[in-house]
C-alpha cells in the first residue's frame, strides 16, 4: 500500500523539479538575476523530491490513521504548509554582493506552490479504484 503513495510522491517531486527548473531558467533570462549561488539546479530538485516523499509519507500516515478523512486532512495540512513556506523567501539573509536580492521572493515564492500542484494534479491517478 505505502508503494503507491511513495510512487506519487516521487514523481510528483520529479514533475515539480523540472516545473522549477524551467521556471528558474525563465526567471533569469527574464531579470538576469544570478541566484544560483543560493539556489542552484541540484537544490531544486533535491528539495522538490524530498518535499514530494515527505508528503507521501504523511498522506499515508493520515490514510492509515483516519482511514476516510485522511486525504482531507492531508490536503488542509500540505496546503496551510506550502503557504507557512513563503515566510522562508521573504525572510532569508541574502549575501550582500548578489546583485538584485529583492528579485529573489519573486523567484522562490512560486516554487514553493510546484510540489503541491504537482501533487495535486497527479492525485487522480493514485487514487484507489474501490
Amino acid at each position: 500500500m505505502f508503494k503507491r503513495y511513495f510512487i506519487h510522491g516521487l514523481i510528483s517531486g520529479i514533475l515539480a523539479a523540472l516545473a522549477g527548473i524551467i521556471y528558474y531558467r525563465i526567471y533569469f533570462f527574464a531579470t538576469l538575476a544570478d541566484f544560483s549561488s543560493i539556489l542552484g539546479i541540484f537544490r531544486i530538485v533535491s528539495l522538490n523530491i524530498l518535499y514530494g516523499l515527505i508528503a507521501a509519507f504523511l498522506n499515508w500516515l493520515l490514510d492509515f490513521w483516519l482511514k476516510q478523512r485522511g486525504e482531507i486532512v492531508f490536503n488542509f495540512i500540505f496546503s496551510i504548509i506550502s503557504f507557512g513556506l513563503i515566510i522562508i523567501p521573504l525572510s532569508i539573509s541574502l549575501p550582500l554582493e548578489l546583485e538584485f536580492p529583492e528579485l529573489f521572493p519573486g523567484l522562490a515564492i512560486p516554487m514553493i506552490f510546484f510540489p503541491a500542484l504537482s501533487w495535486y494534479t497527479l492525485a487522480p491517478l493514485f487514487r484507489d479504484k474501490d
